[in-house]
């Protein structure tokens, strides 16, 4: 008992200073937005939920919620079935297979601005002018036409990461399953529906999670390329968030930040609750 005892203490010891970061950095400022958003930003005069209805009556935020939205349902679907396509073809490979996997991660080291720079080229007028290179205000970028390509900017982003996590499932289910289903006369579209995707429960649900926080951090590349106010189809949570600090409206930002957590804390309950993994971990 006394060993035990003294396991769990020493246990406990290595993650304390964990603990004190999580605490000092998330928990507690956390806990002071959740304060903020039921104050006023200049004098911190309670106001109860006034900032709640004030945030959700925002026609900005409406507008920001609806595209983060939409953004989120348009880009999880079509990253999941690519990237499992993708990792699908690569465990298969015999040759090349590592070659490939850098290629799709090769993303994932561009830098920012270099990614933008290439928007700019692809999706704006351009030409020389007194013998420099000039990009001029907006093609592509000023039309809805902005939005699918913020779409295919974040897959493109994330695809290979996803596409390893995958084959990271797939390399988990045995191989002795396949064969005996081959043994039994099932083919390539059984065994994927009977053993693949049972086998890739529970890598589906950190993809779908991983990829559902990263559809949050597209803002950088929207705001480099278009500015605090770019075209409407593209204008995100994040960019309303932006011009709320900018102007010091703590307190709406505040409370839209709580609405923003809430919103995915649900997600995920609903999420687990899908996938059945109470009592899993």
């Amino acid at each position: 008992m006394w060993s035990k005892l003294k396991k769990d203490s020493l246990d406990a010891l290595f993650l304390l200073p964990s603990i004190l970061g999580v605490s000092v950095f998330v928990l507690i400022p956390f806990i002071d937005v959740i304060r903020r958003s039921f104050t006023n930003a200049i004098g911190g005069q309670f106001l109860g939920i006034k900032n709640y209805q004030i945030v959700l009556q925002n026609e900005a935020f409406l507008i920001a919620a609806k595209n983060t939205f939409r953004f989120i349902c348009v880009c999880i679907p079509l990253l999941l079935t690519i990237s499992l396509i993708l990792a699908l073809l690569l465990q298969n490979m015999k040759k090349g297979k590592e070659l490939l996997k850098s290629a799709y991660l090769l993303p994932m080291a561009v830098p920012i601005a270099s990614v933008v720079f290439v928007w700019k080229i692809l999706f704006h007028k351009n030409g020389l002018v007194n013998g420099m290179f000039h990009i001029e205000d907006l093609n592509w970028m000023g039309t809805d036409y902005a939005f699918y390509v913020l779409v295919g900017s974040y897959i493109w982003k994330n695809l290979g990461y996803h596409v390893v996590l995958w084959m990271a499932g797939l390399s988990g289910i045995s191989r002795s399953l396949y064969e005996a289903a081959g043994v039994d006369g099932a083919g390539t579209l059984r065994k994927f529906i009977y053993i693949t995707l049972p086998g890739l429960r529970g890598t589906c649900f950190t993809v779908v999670i991983l990829a559902f926080l990263n559809s949050f951090k597209v803002f950088r590349e929207a705001y480099l390329v278009a500015g605090d106010y770019p075209h409407q189809s593209m204008y995100l949570l994040q960019h309303v968030f932006n011009n709320w600090f900018r102007e010091l409206s703590l307190d709406k930002l505040s409370a839209g930040a709580v609405l923003t957590s809430i919103f995915l804390l649900i997600f995920i309950i609903l999420l687990k609750k899908v996938w059945g993994m109470e009592g899993e971990g």
